[in-house]
C-alpha cells in the first residue's frame, strides 16, 4: 500500500518545489521525486553494504540523465534512443558530485551510486538547479551514512535583482549566473560566470544562495524525520592500528617536515617523500610488510598532510618555498606554431599549456541537440590532459569528466570577451604539457594570448588564478594561498579558481573540503586572487599588448553582408543554382540565412580577391537597377527587333535594334552582335506598368556630326517587350503612316 511522504519548499518568488518519497523506485536505498512547475526529476541512490578490499577513498558515482521524452521529443541518430551523456549532463553530474563528496564520513568507503533522471519538462525551469536537492533528498530518506543534508540553487542577477532558480528565458538577461551548493552551516561548492562583476557583488550572490539553501536543507531534515531515516546504517570500513599510526608519525614526521620546507621542485620533492616512507618500510620483513603496507601508506599520507599544513600555518613556508601570496615564475611565447591561425605557450612554474586557435566559417558551427537546449555554438574550447603532463606512464583513453569540466570553466571565462558580431567560428584547443596545479587557469591565460595572436579582437584580455586554503580550528587560524600547487590542492581545504579582466570577474569555480568557511575567508581569498590576476594580466599584456591587427595569411577571410529579406531567394536561385554558381566561379564559401527579418550572408575565402569577387556578384544581384546607369551584360537571345541582354544577374532588358547604333540597321548581326557576346549598355527607361527594362548601346557611342533622327520603324514582331498592346482607340505608333483618322459617325 502506498504511503507517500512529501515536503513543499517555497522559493523567494512564490513558486514551490515539492519533494516526495514512497511512491517510485522503492527498492532503492532512497528515492524521491522533485517537482517545480512541469519539471519532474527522479533521484535514486544505492550503496553497497560493505567496502571493497583495499579501498581507502569515497567511491561515489553521480549520473544525471535527461530523457528526450521529458519534452516530447525523439532523440536523433539511427537508434532513436538516448546515448552517451552530453556535456551538459556531465557538467550537471559534476556539480552534484562536488557538493556531495565532502559530506560522506572520511572512513566510509562503500560504493555509492546516485542516479538523477529528468522525466518531465516544459522547457521553462532549469533542471540542473534541482539536481543537487534531489540527490541530497534521496540520501536523506535512506540509511546511507551522510553528513548532510545539502542542497544547490542557481542565483542570477537580472536587471539588478537577485533571482533564485530563474527560468531559461530570464537567465538570458543575467550579468551573474552561479550555482551554489551548501549545507545549513557551510558553503561547499560555487561555480558560474559573470559579466565583469566586482568581488563584493559575487559574495552577495553567494549569500543570497545560502539563505535559500538553508530553507531547503531544513525541509530535508523534516523529510528524513518523517521517514524515520535519521539513524544511519552501521559500517566498519577501516581497520586501524593505532600503535603503527603513532610509530609512522614519530619516525617520519621530522624527515617529512624537512622535505616540505626544502623548497624543491615537484619531482625532487616526490622522490624525497618516497625515500622517507621506503626507509621506514625497510625495518619490516616481507611478511610483515604484506600485512601492514596498506596501513603504512594511509598513515604516511596523514603525516605528509600534517607536515605541509604545519609548515604553512606555523612558518609561512610552502612546498616550493614561496610566500603565500607569491605567484610562480611565468614565461610565455606567442605565434609559437606556424600552422594554426593563432598559438601561444603559457608556463607558470611547473604548469604549461600549449594553446591553439582555429578560425572557421558558419559551416564549422557546433550543432547542439540536447533535450532542453537546441542551437549552434560559435565559440568552442577543448581542454586535453594527457598522462605525460604529470609524468605518468599510461595510455591516453580519450577525454573524461575532468577534461570537460575544466574546459567548460575556461570557456565561460573567455566567451563573453569575443565580440557579439564576430563573423568567425572560433575553436580554442588547450593541451596541457606539464601540470602541477591549476591547468585550467593556465588554459585561460594561454587562450587569451592565442586568441590575440590569431587577430581575434577580444574586448579585453582575461587571466585566471587558483587559490588554496589551509585552516584549522573552524577557520580561526588560516592561510590563503595564491597560485596553488597540485599537492596544496590535494592536501589543502579549498580550491578556488577565479578568472577576470581588469574590470571584473568573468568566471569562478570553488570546492570546499572543510566545515566553517567564513565569508571573511572568502573575501580575503577573492581580494588576494584579484592581486594575482592583475600580476598575470601585466605579463600577458607585456608580451601581447594588442590583438594582431590582421589575420595570418593562411587564415580564412570572412565578410558579412546584410541584404533585404526579399533578395534571399534571388541570391540562392532555383535549386541553389545562383549561389552555387558564384561559389564555383569565385572559389568562395557562401552561407545565407534569415536573421531578424533580413538576409545575413557570410562570404569566406582564402584571399581578398576571392571575397571581392563574390561580394561583387552578390551586390549585382541585390542591386536595384537605376535609370542612367551603365552596365556590362551578356546577350541572352537575339530577335529580329533587337537583343535581350542580361545586364544584371536575373535581370534582362531589351536592346532594341534602333538603340544598337546611330546608323540604321536591318539586322542585329549587322552590328556584329550575337548570342553570348558581352555588351556595354545604358538603362534608359523602365516601364512603370510592366517593370520591363529598356537598354541602349548607342547612347554610349559618340553621336555622328549632322545626325538627324529618323521616324521609328514599324516592328510587328516586337510584341513581347514593348509593353501591353494599346487599346483600339489609340494605336499611337502606326509606323510611317501617321496617326489613324478618327472614325466618322
Amino acid at each position: 500500500m502506498l504511503n507517500p511522504i512529501n515536503k513543499t519548499i517555497a522559493l523567494p518568488d512564490g513558486r514551490t518545489i515539492t519533494v516526495e518519497t514512497g511512491k517510485l523506485a522503492k527498492q532503492a536505498d532512497g528515492a524521491v521525486t522533485v517537482t517545480l512547475g512541469n519539471t519532474v526529476l527522479l533521484a535514486a541512490v544505492c550503496a553497497a553494504k560493505d567496502a571493497n578490499p583495499g579501498v581507502d577513498f569515497m567511491p561515489l558515482q553521480v549520473e544525471y540523465k535527461e530523457k528526450f521524452s521529458a519534452l516530447g521529443r525523439f532523440p536523433g541518430g539511427f537508434t532513436k534512443r538516448e546515448g552517451r551523456a552530453s556535456d551538459y549532463e556531465i557538467l550537471t553530474s559534476r556539480l552534484v558530485d562536488r557538493a556531495l563528496r565532502p559530506l560522506f564520513p572520511d572512513d566510509y568507503h562503500a560504493e555509492v551510486y546516485v542516479n538523477i533522471i529528468l522525466y518531465s519538462s516544459d522547457g521553462a525551469d532549469m533542471p540542473d538547479a534541482l539536481a543537487g536537492l534531489a540527490a541530497s533528498a534521496a540520501l536523506a530518506v535512506s540509511d546511507i551514512p551522510f553528513n548532510g543534508p545539502m542542497s544547490e540553487v542557481r542565483v542570477a542577477r537580472i536587471n539588478g535583482e537577485f533571482v533564485v532558480n530563474p527560468c531559461f528565458e530570464a537567465l538570458e538577461h543575467a550579468d551573474i549566473d552561479i550555482m551554489v551548493g551548501a549545507t545549513i552551516d557551510n558553503i561547499m561548492m560555487v561555480e558560474g560566470e559573470m559579466l565583469e562583476v566586482q568581488e563584493e557583488e559575487m559574495l552577495e550572490a553567494i549569500k543570497v544562495a545560502h539563505e535559500a539553501i538553508k530553507v531547503q536543507c531544513q525541509a530535508l531534515i523534516e523529510l528524513s524525520e518523517a521517514c524515520g531515516t535519521t539513524e544511519k546504517r552501521a559500517y566498519s570500513h577501516e581497520v586501524n592500528d593505532e600503535e603503527l599510526r603513532k610509530d609512522v608519525h614519530d619516525k617520519c614526521y621530522d624527515k617529512v617536515y624537512a622535505v616540505a620546507t626544502s623548497g624543491t621542485d615537484k619531482h625532487q620533492r616526490s622522490d624525497a617523500f618516497k625515500a622517507v616512507v621506503e626507509e621506514y618500510k625497510a625495518q619490516f620483513s616481507e611478511e610483515e610488510l604484506a600485512e601492514k603496507a596498506e596501513l603504512i601508506g594511509r598513515y604516511y599520507h596523514d603525516v605528509e598532510k600534517e607536515a605541509m599544513r604545519r609548515a604553512i600555518l606555523d612558518e609561512g613556508k610552502r612546498l616550493d618555498g614561496r610566500a603565500t601570496t607569491q605567484i610562480r615564475p611565468i614565461w610565455v611565447e606567442t605565434d609559437y606554431l606556424p600552422g594554426p591561425h593563432g598559438s601561444a605557450v603559457f608556463t607558470r612554474g611547473e604548469t604549461q599549456s600549449l594553446t591553439t586557435v582555429t578560425l572557421g566559417t558558419k559551416a564549422d558551427e557546433k550543432l547542439i541537440d540536447d533535450v532542453l537546449n537546441r542551437g549552434k555554438e560559435r565559440f568552442l574550447l577543448h581542454y586535453n590532459f594527457p598522462p605525460f603532463s604529470t609524468g605518468e606512464a599510461k595510455a591516453s583513453r580519450g577525454i573524461g569528466r575532468r577534461e570537460i569540466g575544466h574546459g567548460n570553466l575556461a570557456w565561460r571565462a573567455l566567451r563573453n570577451m569575443i565580440p557579439e558580431n564576430y563573423p568567425y567560428v572560433v575553436r580554442v584547443i588547450s593541451d596541457i604539457l606539464e601540470s602541477n596545479g591549476s591547468s585550467s587557469m593556465a588554459t585561460v591565460c594561454a587562450g587569451t594570448l592565442a586568441l590575440r595572436d590569431a587577430g581575434v579582437p577580444m574586448k579585453k584580455p582575461v587571466s585566471g588564478i587558483a587559490m588554496g586554503l589551509i585552516s584549522e580550528n573552524k577557520g580561526t587560524n588560516y592561510a590563503v594561498l595564491s597560485d596553488i600547487l597540485g599537492d596544496e590542492d590535494h592536501l589543502g581545504d579549498m580550491d578556488f579558481k577565479v578568472t577576470g579582466t581588469r574590470d571584473g570577474i568573468t568566471a569562478t569555480q570553488m570546492d570546499i573540503k572543510v566545515d566553517g568557511l567564513s565569508y571573511e575567508i572568502l573575501e580575503r581569498a577573492l581580494s588576494q586572487a584579484k592581486d594575482g590576476r592583475m600580476h598575470i594580466l601585466n605579463i600577458i599584456e607585456e608580451n601581447q599588448p594588442e590583438a594582431r591587427p590582421d589575420l595570418k595569411p593562411h587564415a580564412p577571410r570572412i565578410e558579412t553582408m546584410i541584404i533585404g529579406k526579399e533578395f534571399i531567394g534571388a541570391v540562392i536561385g532555383p535549386g541553389g543554382k545562383i549561389i552555387q554558381g558564384i561559389q564555383e566561379k569565385t572559389g568562395a564559401i557562401i552561407t545565407i540565412e534569415e536573421v531578424d527579418g533580413v538576409g545575413k550572408i557570410e562570404i569566406s575565402g582564402t584571399s581578398k580577391a576571392i571575397i571581392d569577387g563574390a561580394v561583387k556578384a552578390i551586390k549585382a544581384i541585390v542591386a536595384v537597377p537605376e535609370i542612367g546607369e551603365t552596365y556590362e551584360g551578356k546577350i541572352s537571345s537575339v530577335m529580329p527587333y533587337g537583343a535581350f541582354v542580361e545586364f544584371m544577374p536575373g535581370k534582362d532588358g531589351l536592346l532594341h535594334i534602333s538603340e544598337i547604333d546611330w546608323k540604321r540597321l536591318d539586322t542585329v548581326e549587322q552590328a556584329g552582335l550575337k548570342e553570348g557576346d558581352t555588351v556595354t549598355v545604358k538603362l534608359v527607361d523602365v516601364d512603370p506598368k510592366t517593370g520591363k527594362f529598356k537598354l541602349s548601346r548607342r547612347a554610349l557611342l559618340p553621336k555622328p556630326e549632322g545626325y538627324e533622327e529618323r521616324p521609328p520603324r514599324q516592328d510587328r514582331g516586337d510584341r513581347g517587350d514593348r509593353g501591353p498592346r494599346r487599346d483600339n482607340r489609340d494605336r499611337g505608333d502606326r509606323g510611317d503612316r501617321g496617326p489613324r483618322r478618327e472614325r466618322q459617325d
